[in-house]
């Protein structure tokens, strides 16, 4: 069930608790910029630090800042967060972070986006970046403590929502995959149904069986109720076999974010079927899933419930359907996490990535997307997918979704203002 409260911010650290909720992990060497609707907080961004030691470079990185923010159309100001750990310890922080601050003021300033507060954060201290009442934010500043403490933060922890390691932490990043290697009964599930249903990967029927595994799967999980290892052997075999397929794998994603009849007519269009569809031997059924297939799913929050169909391209682009069906997106991306143990050929793993990191640039959180693609193009080096949407985000293209707070991921499925 979501809920449609609002959280309300009565000081900074409630802002700054705010940021490592919606990022899903606590910023390092970062830029975090949270547009602003009147008094409710809109798109969040974050980018690392570059080096700006010359006037250009600062000016150059602040006008790149203005074009990304600006996508938030009803936004009329800004506040920003500068994370770093350079300067705290002889109290120089401030003064090596106002020049940045100062060129960003002014990039801001042309698009009439006013910079209402900022702030700088340490691993240990923050502090306002314009304060200098000793009293107020003494040197070199006050506990990082208050953030983590601060009365939203622990409201957001008691709504489900969870802080993880940053992307860069390596081994402790965000649970990403399994660790180990796969269980012997999920390899020879994946083994035998390989042999039984790749051959009729062109088959209607053949997808019908597949999204309707992966429909009802989804909806376990959105039900509290995960694949266990062991005891799902068979299903977890399974879809990671229809991984291996490129056109099975987009219609899973379609289907999570926009609806059965999405994935279906697309393929149709794509010209997938072919005209002699003896269909597939594979009955759901026998892995548990019930009959008949489940209806069209639709789109949960979408305004528009007139069974609108939309394309793969604007689907996998963000642009339709207005909103996706954030909650089948969460449970598909924690599905992908189970099924991505690393394998001889690395395509399975690859493609659970490369999905993962897709549902994490439709949320706007582009670290963990970079992480996720990485780790898929060294999982299988020229995987398609993962190519295109790496250069998505190094073109900074921010996901439509993710640009207006009407239609953003909100793991805590709550206003803050």
């Amino acid at each position: 069930m979501t809920s449609n409260r609002t959280l309300s911010i009565h000081q900074p650290e409630d802002i700054l608790g705010y940021i490592p909720h919606m990022l899903g992990y606590w910023p390092e060497d970062s830029l975090v910029a949270i547009t602003m609707q009147g008094k409710v907080l809109g798109a969040t961004l974050r980018v690392d630090l570059p080096n700006l030691d010359s006037p250009q470079a600062r000016s150059g990185f602040a006008d790149q800042i203005r074009n990304f923010l600006i996508a938030d159309e009803d936004a009329n100001g800004v506040v920003l967060a500068l994370y770093t750990d350079s300067g705290w310890e002889d109290g120089d922080v401030v003064r090596q972070a106002i020049p940045l601050l100062e060129a960003l003021q002014r990039s801001l300033d042309e698009v009439d986006l006013s910079v209402r507060d900022a702030w700088l954060v340490g691993s240990e201290y923050w502090r306002s970046a314009y304060c200098t009442d000793l009293q107020c934010c003494p040197v070199p500043g006050l506990p990082v403590d208050r953030i983590k403490n601060s009365r939203l933060s622990a409201e957001l922890v008691y709504r489900g929502s969870s802080i993880g390691p940053s992307p860069r932490s390596g081994p402790g990043q965000p649970r990403l995959s399994s660790p180990g290697t796969l269980d012997p009964l999920v390899l020879a599930a994946e083994t035998r149904y390989g042999k039984q249903i790749l051959g009729g990967w062109r088959s209607e029927r053949c997808l019908d069986a597949v999204l309707a595994v992966w429909h009802h799967v989804l909806k376990r999980c959105e039900a509290d109720d995960p694949l266990q290892p062991g005891v799902d052997a068979e299903i977890l075999g399974f879809l990671r076999t229809t991984l291996r397929v490129p056109a099975w794998r987009d219609a899973v994603v379609v289907m999570a974010a926009a609806g059965m009849e999405s994935a279906k007519s697309g393929a149709a269009a794509f010209g997938l079927f072919i005209e002699d569809d003896a269909g597939t031997p594979f009955d759901p059924q026998e892995i548990g899933v019930p009959a008949p297939s489940v209806p069209a799913a639709k789109v949960h929050h979408e305004p528009d419930t007139s069974g609108d169909v939309f394309t793969y391209g604007d689907v996998l682009l963000g642009m339709q359907p207005h909103m996706p069906c954030w909650n089948t997106l969460d449970a598909l991306q924690q599905v992908l996490a189970g099924l991505c143990v690393d394998d001889e050929s690395g395509v399975v793993p690859a493609a659970a990535l490369t999905l993962q990191g897709w549902i994490s640039w439709c949320k706007g959180r582009g670290s963990v997307a970079h992480a996720c693609l990485s780790r898929a193009e060294a999982a299988q080096p020229g995987y398609r997918l993962a190519e295109l949407l790496m250069d998505l985000l190094g073109q900074g293209t921010i996901c439509t979704w993710a640009r207006s707070s009407e239609t953003a991921w909100r793991g805590f499925k709550d206003t803050v203002a």
